[in-house]
């Protein structure tokens, strides 16, 4: 893959992660898991399949979570901020994956969550007000595109 390529993919799971924060470190270190590419970077935690079971089963949580009407909004500074965190991770991993730099890779990972958790606030927040979608159709819509989002991606690397 291109370097540039690999950048806009970097870019892409920090989007993911800003759509739903845990499903993108989540789809990160199965991609990893036993397949080597973190090996020899400061992220080889992430290619252990304790990593990728402890990151699905808190994806999944926050699967459900989504729904409940108690659920904070994710531009509330705490999940922002945990997006802004898995962003960061992730993107760090995928960089460090093509042999990109890390902190770049982590700079395109909290803006992509940055801006997916705003975007994916305004897309939900459209459908429901301005489409008349009921809230939990919506849910599952944005659940299908970072699940499926994630695994796109993912297998490019």
């Amino acid at each position: 893959m291109s370097s540039t390529e690999a950048l806009v993919m970097v870019f892409l799971i920090g989007v993911i992660a800003g759509l739903r924060s845990l499903t993108a470190p989540a789809a990160v270190a199965w991609a990893a898991c036993g397949r080597g590419i973190l090996t020899n970077t400061p992220f080889h935690f992430m290619g252990s399949r304790v990593a990728a079971i402890l990151f699905t089963v808190l994806a999944i949580i926050e699967l459900i979570t989504d729904k409940l009407a108690s659920t904070p909004s994710r531009l509330a500074a705490p999940g922002l901020i945990a997006r802004i965190i898995t962003g960061g991770l992730s993107g760090s991993c995928l960089a460090a994956a093509e042999g990109q730099s890390i902190a770049f890779g982590a700079v395109l990972g909290v803006l992509g969550g940055v801006a997916g958790a705003f975007l994916g606030y305004g897309v939900r927040t459209h459908l429901v007000k301005g489409q008349k979608l009921p809230g939990l159709p919506s849910a599952f819509l944005e659940d299908a595109v970072a699940i499926g989002g994630a695994i796109f991606i993912v297998s490019r690397f």
